[in-house]
């Protein structure tokens, strides 16, 4: 049987990949290059001028999402036994104290993309702080994982709460939405996610903040925002 070679779509005819555009033009690219055959997230990647070795200059935090970004999340909520039905009545998939750490602990399986929980079981996390750790689901005060009002986090997440931090690389990524999204939506999401970042500028980091941006979607090659 004769081999077919198989020609891939040259892109280069709707973008050029080192040229900056403004984010609606970009999102716009985006939608047009995408290889999906389903509905693809679309993402935000952004490259940080920040020395990742400080601990002063580490970037963590949470921003809502006016239009939320499409995706369910599953919520492990770490709770006193008196606020486990408010939990899970505020749409929590995964509730309790002991008994769900106990569990982590022996199985180190962990079915949900977020974790809370109240300042007081904090300390019981410990025990599995490494598996937590490691995946990048351990609470946190900085990205209001951690707090009394949990009915108020988990409402917060469900509708599209979105908390980031930058990696090794000096990066950060986020989903701002689906390519099902109307355009407006995509920049509306997109612009409160950089406010939000920008926001967090460590003084003691020199230079330019927000070195770069690039939009993608789950199957399709990046786009270069403009950040002026």
């Amino acid at each position: 049987m004769e081999n077919k070679k198989i020609n891939k779509k040259d892109f280069s005819t709707i973008y050029d990949k080192n040229r900056q555009y403004p984010i609606k033009e970009a999102i716009e690219i985006v939608k047009k290059i995408s290889t999906a055959k389903f509905d693809g997230a679309v993402e935000v990647h952004v490259n940080l001028g920040i020395n990742t070795k400080k601990s002063d200059q580490q970037i963590r935090g949470a921003v809502n999402l006016p239009h939320g970004t499409g995706k369910t999340i599953k919520i492990a909520a770490f709770v006193s036994p008196e606020n486990e039905k408010l939990a899970k009545d505020a749409g929590a998939d995964f509730v309790g104290g002991e008994e769900l750490i106990a569990e982590i602990k022996k199985t180190e399986k962990t079915d949900f993309q977020v974790a809370v929980a109240e300042p007081a079981l904090m300390k019981n996390l410990a025990v599995i702080a490494k598996i937590l750790g490691t995946r990048g689901l351990m609470p946190s005060p900085k990205n209001e994982t951690v707090t009394p009002n949990i009915v108020k986090a988990i409402s917060e997440l469900k509708k599209g709460k979105v908390s980031f931090k930058n990696d090794d690389t000096g990066n950060l990524h986020a989903v701002i939405g689906k390519l099902s999204f109307s355009d407006e939506k995509l920049i509306e999401n997109f612009q409160v996610f950089i406010e939000a970042v920008r926001r967090l500028k460590p003084s003691s980091a020199k230079g330019t903040f927000i070195k770069g941006i690039t939009i993608a979607s789950s199957m399709s090659h990046g786009v270069k925002v403009n950040i002026s």
